[in-house]
């Protein structure tokens, strides 16, 4: 079984060379990549000089890093972890049998429940439980980190998993995309670390967060547009009915309407019609789009194993 260490990689010259190290050491049949995303402190290079596979990233943005890695990695199972030495190598193995297993498409090391009290800056871990929360009501899952950079993939899941994301929030897109596509996941809590001296996170708390929320509502609408649409929809029919209820109250009470809010009455319940019959159109061909991407996933697993 051929695996694959991924480490998406942007200014990591502190640590990268551990981490490979780590790696090599707690499972050494392993083949290690580094992806880097135009690192100006020399990141490759020192990659490169304690034996791993640089693969250099020209699109700034940790989605795009995941793109490449899953369009050019061929592997049987494929873990991906930060370069920041934050995550504990010696847990890789722990995460990679529930694949090897065949219970899991994808294995997420969980941080939120082992972590010290360093680990996670100011606010951090209110938006990690707030982009949890959101998912798991949202959609139904019953999750406990969605965040987490430490991740083991099967070959169908890299290979059959569109990123769009181009920042952070590509850890939200490939979460919702096994959950929509019934991918099983597994998770493992693993103990998350400290950055040591002289390593800067490059994430930014608010406008990461933002997008983070966003890429969610957004997903959301892609996914269950019935719902998305369906409740939007029911808002305006609500307010369309109450101001028709005013404008016949006022009718029966003066014997004449005020135009202007009789035609706003109209207007927002014609949307509202138009929402919810938008949501099931695209709900219709959302269910296809997805079987279609099933019946491909499986025939490229078949092909693969001839």
């Amino acid at each position: 079984m051929k695996i694959a260490i991924i480490i998406p990689c942007y200014n990591e010259a502190v640590t990268i060379a551990k981490v490979i190290r780590d790696f090599r050491a707690s499972i050494p049949e392993a083949d290690i990549h580094v992806f880097d995303n135009l690192s100006a402190d020399g990141t490759g290079d020192i990659a490169r000089a304690a034996g791993a596979i640089v693969h250099l990233v020209p699109v700034q943005g940790k989605g795009a890093v995941v793109r490449q890695m899953f369009r050019d990695i061929e592997c049987d199972i494929g873990v991906m972890v930060d370069g920041d030495d934050t995550y504990p190598a010696d847990k890789v193995r722990l995460l990679i049998q529930p694949v090897i297993e065949g219970r899991a498409e994808m294995v997420v090391g969980t941080r939120l429940q082992k972590h010290e009290d360093a680990s996670f800056r100011p606010l951090h871990v209110f938006g990690n439980q707030l982009v949890l929360r959101s998912i798991n009501t949202l959609f139904g899952a019953t999750l406990s980190d969605v965040l987490s950079g430490y991740r083991a993939f099967s070959t169908r899941f890299m290979s059959t998993t569109p990123v769009l994301s181009k920042g952070f929030e590509i850890e939200t897109e490939i979460t919702l995309h096994a959950l929509e596509h019934h991918m099983p996941i597994v998770e493992v809590p693993v103990p998350y670390g400290v950055r040591p001296d002289g390593s800067e996170s490059k994430l930014h708390t608010f406008r990461d967060g933002y997008r983070v929320l966003k890429a969610i509502l957004w997903l959301y609408k892609d996914y269950r547009p019935l719902f998305f649409f369906g409740m939007l929809s029911t808002g305006l029919l609500f307010v369309a009915l109450l101001m028709g209820g005013v404008i016949v109250e006022e009718f029966l009470d003066k014997g004449s309407v005020a135009p202007a809010r009789a035609m706003f009455a109209a207007a927002l319940g014609l949307v509202g019609v138009v929402a919810f019959s938008t949501g099931m159109v695209l709900d219709t061909v959302n269910r296809r789009a997805r079987e279609l991407n099933i019946l491909i996933a499986d025939q490229l697993i078949s092909r693969s194993r001839r």
